[in-house]
């Protein structure tokens, strides 16, 4: 059997450097001796000590000289405030059955899983699929991250 690497001294300084707000990465620097950043954040979950953790602003990293410096950033939304998201466009007379649709045509879904699906089957302008669902399809949520279920209001 071999030892652990986490002897009680490590998981004590691991505590005291997590709870100062220290990154994974810090504390694996400082402990060493084969401790990665991903070992620190499986024994931090393991531990439960993500939940007592104080927020902590995030640190940026300073500007480099010469570099050209970004125009004036966007101003901020509130938190309240959502754009409303673009209308979705109307399904074709009947859509596109899931053995019927082509390359090339939009592939946006119709329906129900369970009692059946159709597909739009206009022209693809974006990636999957048509202008009108790719505005809808590929548009950044709010706030920047997210996926389609936070534009849904489902996330």
């Amino acid at each position: 059997m071999t030892a652990s690497a986490w002897t009680d001294d490590r998981v004590d300084r691991l505590k005291t450097l997590w709870h100062e707000g220290r990154t994974a990465e810090q504390i694996a620097a400082e402990l060493q001796n084969g401790i990665t950043r991903s070992a620190v954040l499986g024994k931090v979950y393991r531990m439960g000590l993500s939940a007592g953790r104080p927020d902590r602003p995030v640190a940026r990293k300073p500007h480099a000289a010469g570099a050209p410096r970004a125009a004036a950033e966007p101003p901020a939304r509130s938190r309240g405030a959502r754009a409303e998201p673009p209308p979705v466009p109307e399904p074709p007379s009947g859509g596109v059955s899931l053995l019927a649709i082509r390359r090339g045509q939009c592939r946006w879904p119709y329906g129900d899983p369970r009692s059946g699906v159709s597909f739009c089957g206009r022209p693809v302008a974006r990636g999957a699929f048509c202008a009108g669902h790719a505005e809808v399809g590929y548009r950044t949520p709010p706030g920047g991250a997210g996926s389609l279920l936070a534009l849904a209001g489902l996330a």
